[in-house]
């Protein structure tokens, strides 16, 4: 950009700019879906495990729009069963079964920086 004529400098800039997005937007796009396999992981490793098919029918699905990086980790199978064993329920005769938290936990743990994280590759330019 060291010799540039007047009437350009607004396309450079524009240029300029549409690069950064795009680095960003990349580089935010790796970060979500590391942290979104590594919460995948855990969640996996924390599930309870009587056969261990409930723990293998957890699945990270790719969801949102330009401009917008989400990844949702859930059960494809037993996506009723989750929030059973995550908080724990009633029994029919009275009583309550244990809970046996382990997406929550696994998010806090792998998620709870990821906006800092965000920040940082925002001011690193990608």
């Amino acid at each position: 950009m060291a010799n540039i004529r007047i009437d350009q400098l607004a396309d450079e800039i524009v240029s300029a700019v549409r690069e950064y997005t795009e680095d960003v937007a990349s580089a935010v796009d790796k970060k979500v879906d590391e942290v979104a396999n590594k919460v995948l992981k855990e969640a996996q490793a924390l599930a309870p495990k009587r056969t261990g098919e409930y723990a293998k029918t957890f699945v990270k699905t790719k969801e949102g729009g330009y401009g917008e990086h989400r990844r949702i980790i859930w059960n494809k199978k037993h996506y009723r069963r989750v929030h059973l064993l995550e908080f724990g329920h009633a029994k029919v005769n009275g009583g309550r079964v244990q809970a046996f938290p382990h997406l929550r936990p696994a998010y806090e743990k792998h998620a709870a920086h990821l906006d800092d994280e965000i920040k940082q590759i925002i001011r690193n330019g990608g």
